[in-house]
């Protein structure tokens, strides 16, 4: 029996006006965005809506932002009776699939996705880093490049997100070297991404601490349908698990890739990516064309 799986971005999926359109057309939308506003302090619509870009990207802003969009688009899924039989997110997306599984409230994600977003830049600060896409490089070339790198710094692999792509993230000087090693070996395309950090590598220890007293604040619930992690890239019921795996993931790799054939492996033939952007849907055709996604974030995207 074919089963379904819900999909929540992650960082990169942002853009001026995301979530507006479901704002303007949907009662549930509005009162949960309200809610966001409300319980941050801000107006968190003013900078999704009119940013300037640069305050939207800006990480302790982004990831309260897409989790809130994420979480509207799903208040109107619930609405029309839309039922799921797994979640998964993309790294900050595994707050939002944890939520939409029933694991805490909207309220308590909103605060730890902003409490991460906070801790992540300022690990950024305290030990600054980079972050870069190798695009059709073998995982094992990859694999050598990084160790050859590291003796130039701290280099690691931060996202398995298909076999054609794969993110780097360490010290600067590690990642330099990695890319250059990595374009020799035959890498067909090497992009330093614009971000403020070295995510989901050691150098994100500093957060670790911080995060640990934020989930340790809030009650996690087991989940209504399993949630497949990021870390382990197996569905996981128990609420210690996965509240261990958000901790892991600070410094940890994305294993989207595996993560994605699991939930093949378990009869998901239909995804919906709920939230902005239809990055997921894209990562994802590169992994397996057997899984249809449809993004859903308007109110248009399922009529």
């Amino acid at each position: 029996m074919s089963k379904r799986i819900l999909l929540f971005p992650g960082q990169g999926s942002q853009y001026l006006g995301m979530g507006k359109k479901l704002a303007e057309s949907h009662a549930g939308a509005r009162k949960l965005l309200d809610e966001a506003n409300a319980t941050l302090g801000f107006d968190l619509a003013d900078i999704m809506w009119n940013g300037p870009e640069e305050k939207l990207t800006s990480t302790d802003n982004t990831q309260p932002a897409l989790f809130t969009v994420s979480m509207m688009a799903m208040e109107w899924l619930r609405e029309r009776g839309m039922g799921f039989d797994f979640a998964a997110g993309h790294s900050l997306g595994e707050y939002s699939a944890l939520c939409a599984a029933g694991v805490f409230s909207f309220a308590d994600g909103l605060r730890l996705v902003r409490l991460r977003g906070e801790l992540m830049s300022k690990a950024g600060e305290a030990r600054p880093g980079a972050m870069s896409a190798i695009l059709g490089l073998e995982r094992d070339k990859l694999e050598e490049a990084l160790k050859t790198a590291s003796a130039s710094g701290i280099v690691v692999a931060a996202n398995f997100n298909s076999p054609s792509q794969i993110v780097i993230s360490g010290e600067r000087s590690g990642v330099e070297a990695a890319e250059k090693i990595c374009a020799e070996l035959g890498a067909k395309k090497v992009v330093r991404l614009p971000v403020s950090g070295a995510f989901h590598s050691p150098l994100m220890e500093y957060a670790v601490e911080g995060l640990r007293k934020g989930l340790d604040a809030v009650a996690f619930s087991a989940p209504k349908v399993p949630v497949i992690s990021n870390v382990e890239a197996i569905e996981e019921t128990n609420p210690e698990a996965l509240k261990s795996g958000l901790l892991k993931q600070l410094y940890s790799p994305v294993r989207w890739v595996e993560s994605m054939q699991r939930a093949q492996a378990l009869g998901v033939s239909e995804g919906l990516e709920v939230g902005a952007g239809k990055v997921l849907m894209g990562l994802l055709r590169g992994i397996s064309r057997d899984v249809k996604v449809t993004p859903v974030e308007n109110p248009e995207d399922l009529a």
